[in-house]
C-alpha cells in the first residue's frame, strides 16, 4: 500500500525521537537544524495549561547572535500559532467564529505567560479554508472589515492587555471599495491599534485551491511595519512559492516575515520545511512558517477539474510550524495533528551580522535584476537562449 503524506502522525521529531538512539539524534538533528536553535524552559504552569486544553507546546531559542560592543543585544520572543477549527462547518458562521475566538483567547493567555511579544496565527485564522468549495455563502459571510471588525477588536484587546504585536490574517471585506474580498493580514500593535494592513500577493490556482474565485491579487505591495519588536512583514501562504516576494520585504528593511499559510500534506509537505528556510538564509532575516491543522469536511462535494472524484475534505492541513533564523537554523516542527504554540527567542541583531557574514546583500546586484526584469516584461521580449550551431535539432 503507498504511503501517503496524509496520514496523520504526529511530527517528523516523534519519529526521529522514537527510532534512533540518542547519541545519532542529536547528530541527525544538528544536520537538519543546524546548530542554533537550542530547546528553552517555559513556565511550569503555561506547559501544564497547555497539556490540559491538548495542545502542543515548545520553546526555543535561536543562539547565535554575537555580542557587539556597539549595540546591545535586541531579544524577542516569537510566538506560532496553529489551530484546527472548532465546529463543524454546518455550524453558523457566529458559532464557529466564536468558538475559534475562545480557542485563540487560551493560547494567547499562554502565550503571555511565555513572554511572548509577538504573535502570528494561520492564514484565514477565523473561519474553515472554505475556498476549495466555490460556493459563496455562507462562507463569504466570514468575512469582515480590517479595522473594526470582531475579530480585529477581539485581539485589539487581548494585545493591549498583554502588551504583544499580534498577526491577524483574515477574509477582508473592503466596504470603502464596493464591498469587494481581500486575504489580508492585519498588524495590531501592542498598544490595541492597527497599524496597517497587507494583502495576499499571490494567489494560487492549483489543485483544490480555488481562491480566485472569492479573492485576487493584494494591492498593498511589500509593507514592513515598524514595531516596539522589530520590523515585520507578512508573506501570506502562496507567496513563499515566489523567490522575488521574500526579496522584496526584505529589500524593505524587515527582520521578522510571518508566513501564514492553509497548506495540505498531499500537495506541498515536501516544499514546506524548505522554502521558509531558503528565505531567512538568502534575506537575512527571521521567517516564521505558520500552517492550519487538522481536516476539514464540508457539506457539499467539490471538485478541481482534474479528473478525480468529487470529494468534501481539502485533505490533512499538516501544522509542522517553525521558525528559521538567517544564519540557517531552524526550530523543530510543531505537531502534524494538534492545535500548538511555538516560542522561539531570537536577537535581531543576527540579522546585520549575517549581512556582514556572508555579503548576500551587498552581492545581490539588484540593478542588474531591474533591468533584466523591466526587459521581460515587454511584449517584444526574446529569452536569452544561445543555441548550438552544430545541432541538428
Amino acid at each position: 500500500m503507498a504511503v501517503s503524506l496524509d496520514d496523520k502522525f504526529e511530527s517528523l521529531e516523534s519519529i526521529l525521537a522514537q527510532h534512533l538512539p540518542a547519541d545519532v539524534l542529536q547528530k541527525v538533528n544538528l544536520s537538519l537544524r543546524g546548530s542554533g536553535s537550542i530547546e528553552v524552559e517555559l513556565p511550569a504552569n503555561a506547559k501544564e495549561t497547555a497539556k490540559q486544553l491538548n495542545f502542543d507546546l515548545q520553546g526555543y531559542q535561536i543562539k547565535v547572535a554575537l555580542t557587539e560592543q556597539t549595540r546591545p543585544s535586541r531579544l524577542v520572543r516569537i510566538g506560532a500559532i496553529q489551530n484546527m477549527i472548532q465546529k463543524p462547518t454546518t455550524a453558523t458562521v457566529k458559532e464557529q467564529r466564536d468558538a475559534i475566538h475562545q480557542r485563540i483567547d487560551q493560547m494567547l493567555a499562554v502565550a503571555h505567560e511565555c513572554q511572548v511579544n509577538v504573535v502570528g496565527l494561520q492564514e484565514a485564522w477565523t473561519m474553515p479554508f472554505a475556498f476549495c468549495t466555490r460556493e459563496k455563502y455562507p462562507w463569504v459571510e466570514f468575512a469582515e472589515s480590517a479595522y473594526d471588525g470582531p475579530s480585529t477588536k477581539f485581539l485589539a484587546e487581548r494585545a493591549k492587555k498583554y502588551n504583544m504585536v499580534i498577526i491577524s490574517p483574515i477574509l477582508e471585506r473592503d466596504e470603502a471599495h464596493g464591498d469587494v474580498l481581500w486575504n489580508t493580514a492585519v498588524i495590531i500593535s501592542n498598544h490595541g491599534n492597527v497599524i496597517g494592513i497587507t494583502r495576499k500577493n499571490h494567489i494560487p490556482r492549483v489543485g483544490d485551491f480555488n481562491e480566485s474565485t472569492y479573492y485576487m491579487e493584494g494591492n498593498t505591495g511589500h509593507k514592513v511595519f515598524e514595531t516596539d519588536f522589530g520590523r515585520i512583514a507578512v508573506n501570506i501562504c502562496y507567496g513563499r512559492h515566489h523567490p522575488q516576494n521574500w526579496l522584496m520585504y526584505g529589500v524593505n528593511g524587515a527582520e521578522i516575515v510571518f508566513n501564514p499559510s492553509a497548506t495540505v500534506g498531499a500537495l506541498s509537505e515536501p516544499l514546506w520545511s524548505i522554502e521558509a528556510r531558503n528565505a531567512a538564509i538568502a534575506n537575512s532575516y527571521f521567517t516564521v512558517g505558520i500552517n492550519r491543522v487538522g481536516t476539514e469536511t464540508f457539506p457539499n462535494e467539490f471538485t478541481s477539474g482534474d479528473g478525480k472524484p468529487a470529494h468534501t475534505s481539502f485533505g490533512h492541513f499538516y501544522g509542522s510550524s517553525y521558525v528559521a533564523s538567517p544564519d540557517g537554523s531552524r526550530t523543530p516542527g510543531l505537531s502534524r495533528i494538534r492545535d500548538g504554540l511555538l516560542v522561539t527567542e531570537c536577537d535581531l541583531n543576527l540579522c546585520r551580522q549575517m549581512k556582514d557574514k556572508w555579503g548576500f546583500r551587498m552581492t545581490q546586484r539588484l540593478d542588474l535584476y531591474a533591468e533584466s526584469f523591466a526587459r521581460a516584461i515587454q511584449p517584444s521580449y526574446q529569452m536569452d537562449i544561445v543555441k548550438d550551431s552544430s545541432s541538428t535539432k
